[in-house]
């Protein structure tokens, strides 16, 4: 096993939760609250995290895609200049690939949303899209543990983003499930399933990669308190994105353990780590 024990511990601590997330996406496809409206809220609110969320790759607080952009502009100057302040080239095309991922996410959502609504409904706007109060609260979560906890609050943002890829996973799930909105099914499944691919390795990454990054134990049990904080906060945010499909006393059940764990792809996992450390 090349996950360390602390590393282990805190997937240990996280699988429940992202299980838990995953039950509210699975829940919503055959719940007696979808409807198209529905459907189409979840959508927006999608889209609005994709194209204006929170997220590993934001900057100053600026969202996934403003983020990334201005920083771009700032460090251009700074790429490779060998100066105090010198930008590496790869950095910025981590950022580059951030900025791209996100605008796809939101293309491919957008193109659903556009596919499925009725004529009488405008198309996607994402200038007219607006967030919801568990989204608020969660983002303001993560800027909290922040600004108290400085790159262990960051490291523990981009450890829970994602929730594990749950919605993804999910939603590529709904192709088979039939029924009155199969058509809609089938379109979220292939936006879903193109949107795993891409973020699957970036996934592990904000995983894994904390076993190179020199975490002492103290640092990664307060991380671990972060991180369950967090991915509660996801599960609140997630369910009422999809119009609440779980009680609150489910939701409650879960945050006590009545629920079977994620499972993690331990493999996967140590094969990028491996991957990695032979650059």
């Amino acid at each position: 096993m090349l996950l360390s024990p602390e590393l282990q511990r805190l997937i240990n601590l996280s699988a429940p939760l992202w299980a838990g997330e995953a039950e509210v996406v699975r829940t919503y496809w055959t719940s007696p609250v979808r409807t198209l409206d529905t459907d189409l809220l979840w959508i927006r609110r999608q889209c609005s995290k994709e194209f204006n969320g929170s997220g590993i790759g934001e900057y100053k607080n600026m969202g996934v895609f403003m983020g990334p952009l201005t920083e771009l502009q700032e460090v251009f100057p700074k790429i490779d200049t060998g100066e105090k302040d010198s930008v590496s080239r790869h950095y910025v095309l981590e950022l580059m690939d951030t900025m791209k991922d996100e605008y796809e996410h939101f293309c491919l959502f957008s193109d659903v949303y556009d596919q499925i609504k009725p004529n009488s409904v405008p198309t996607m706007n994402p200038h007219e899209l607006a967030t919801w109060d568990e989204d608020v609260k969660l983002t303001k979560l993560r800027h909290d543990n922040i600004a108290d906890h400085g790159k262990l609050g960051v490291r523990a943002s981009r450890f829970t983003e994602g929730g594990y890829c749950t919605l993804f996973r999910e939603g590529m799930r709904a192709a088979e499930i039939g029924g009155n909105f199969d058509t809609a099914n089938k379109l979220i499944a292939a936006a879903c399933k193109e949107i795993y691919e891409d973020e699957f390795g970036h996934m592990l990454e904000g995983i894994a990669g904390l076993d190179r990054e020199g975490w002492s134990a103290e640092e990664l049990e307060l991380m671990g308190k972060l991180v369950v904080d967090q991915l509660r906060h996801r599960i609140h945010m997630r369910n009422a994105e999809f119009s609440h499909p779980l009680t609150e006393e489910r939701i409650n059940a879960i945050f006590a353990g009545d629920i079977d764990p994620e499972p993690f792809d331990y493999i996967a996992a140590e094969a990028h780590l491996m991957a990695h450390a032979a650059e």
